[in-house]
């Protein structure tokens, strides 16, 4: 069984306070973005995991697709399967891969042995892995609150425009982003409201608050973000914690002639629409 495990953009992220925990409360929409990697699952003799494509740092063992495996192998008692993951979007891009990874996984694992599980028992699988990786479940766009992992359906539709996604070939660590953030508690306006206005005023609205912080060490995401706006788009940001960097443009935009200009020693690019297609 072939699966496409997509990613997601953040449109805002607000981050609201810190938790006695540590964790942080934020606001944050995220929407699905066609950008994919290709997950094959087959029953096997033996469990493996494999991947291809784009490096993923880290002991393949704890591959958060292995997790999800053995969190369902061990409720149902699977039996051993062959994992494939061709990887084509970036690690520690702040769009949401290997989340995406784990829910597509409880997915194909849930259809390819008659698991009977619902969307909700589904999402509850998924969360145990992380913040966001529930959301991947229903691939349609949410208002995020609480630690990322409290959705609220949104009303918004961007199929008649296009983007482009500029992953600048440095990873940063979500961990890290975090310590580097200045709370001040102020009060601002949610990015659930935000997205109600039209797309044309986002600019002076809708911010990211990782941004200025992940700036200071990596000057090129402003850099991008400021010729996506010369070159037409819309509405342009760095996508959750970074350090990938996106432009929303009107359909005849052409983005194919834009590749050029934001191009800095072999950036990775994604040029698609915004249709909701998974």
């Amino acid at each position: 069984m072939v699966s496409f495990s997509n990613c997601k953009i953040n449109l805002g992220l607000w981050v609201k306070n810190k938790r006695p925990n540590g964790y942080h409360n934020l606001e944050t929409v995220f929407y699905p973005v066609n950008w994919c990697d290709a997950l094959e699952i087959v029953q096997a003799d033996t469990f493996s995991f494999k991947s291809y494509g784009l490096h993923i740092p880290g002991d393949p063992t704890q591959n958060i697709v292995v997790k999800a495996y053995k969190m369902l192998q061990q409720q149902f008692q699977l039996p051993p399967v062959q994992i494939v993951l061709q990887k084509a979007i970036p690690v520690g891009a702040g769009l949401g891969g290997g989340s995406s990874n784990a829910a597509y996984t409880i997915k194909a694992l849930n259809k390819l042995f008659d698991l009977q599980l619902d969307t909700i028992a589904m999402k509850k699988v998924a969360t145990q892995l992380g913040a966001d990786c529930a959301f991947f479940i229903d691939n349609q766009p949410v208002f995020a609150s609480g630690i990322g992992d409290v959705f609220e359906p949104v009303e918004l539709d961007l199929s008649n425009y296009q983007i482009m996604v500029i992953y600048p070939k440095k990873a940063i660590n979500t961990a890290w982003a975090f310590t580097q953030l200045k709370l001040t508690n102020k009060e601002q306006t949610s990015p659930k409201n935000i997205i109600q206005q039209p797309i044309q005023q986002w600019k002076d609205l809708l911010h990211n608050d990782f941004e200025k912080e992940v700036v200071k060490v990596m000057p090129e995401i402003k850099t991008l973000k400021n010729t996506l706006y010369e070159n037409g788009a819309l509405y342009a940001s760095m996508s959750g914690s970074g350090s990938s960097v996106y432009g929303i443009f009107e359909a005849d935009v052409d983005l194919e002639a834009l590749k050029p200009k934001v191009d800095g020693n072999g950036y990775l690019h994604y040029i698609g629409d915004l249709k909701i297609q998974i």
